[in-house]
């Protein structure tokens, strides 16, 4: 069977066409799963960042009374203290429980890490230089977690830290009665 010259022509603009539709229909696809990508990135933000409000609001609703009965009478307390440093970067603490002269630093985990103790310690050491409203207060620290990583729960105690776990609608704190934390 002969082919003519018109039907190779033809041919190849009907394999053309279909090339072309092909590239579009990929280019469609990638731009779908970058949106889709998106969306559920900004879903897992909104998530995260809903259930760490819930961590905290659950941790503070009871840190007033469990800091009073271990002798730090607190007056009120602070969340989500945000703020600029000297130089260029920011802050951000989860909760500050006050009293006019001392002041409990707290970090909430979901689930604590030897390297949240370490970054949480190195917030601590610079707390009065970033926020000079509390250069004067006796300044002490506390990790607030719902679960925690081989070794992660000990080093909070270790490092002088009150190691707070959220458990189902409270929060306890688990050092021993006699447990003296760490003034910074």
């Amino acid at each position: 069977m002969a082919t003519t010259y018109d039907e190779i022509m033809s041919l190849f603009r009907e394999v053309a066409e279909a090339q072309r539709e092909v590239a579009e229909s990929q280019k469609a696809l990638t731009e779908s799963q970058k949106d889709t990508d998106r969306k559920l990135n900004q879903l897992e933000q909104l998530f995260t960042s809903q259930w760490g409000r819930l961590m905290e609001a659950l941790v503070e609703g009871d840190l007033v009374r469990l800091l009073t009965e271990r002798g730090i009478a607190i007056a009120d307390t602070t969340t989500r203290l945000k703020g600029k440093r000297a130089d260029g970067g920011n802050y951000e603490f989860d909760i500050i429980a006050h009293n006019g002269e001392e002041v409990v630093v707290v970090e909430v985990k979901t689930t604590l890490r030897p390297d949240d103790v370490k970054g949480f310690l190195n917030k601590l050491n610079h707390l009065k230089t970033w926020i000079p409203r509390y250069a004067g207060n006796r300044l002490y620290g506390a990790m607030a977690w719902l679960t925690a990583d081989a070794g992660a729960e000990a080093m909070v105690e270790n490092r002088g830290l009150f190691s707070i776990r959220a458990t189902g609608d409270s929060a306890s704190i688990l050092n021993e009665a006699d447990f003296r934390p760490r003034a910074w």
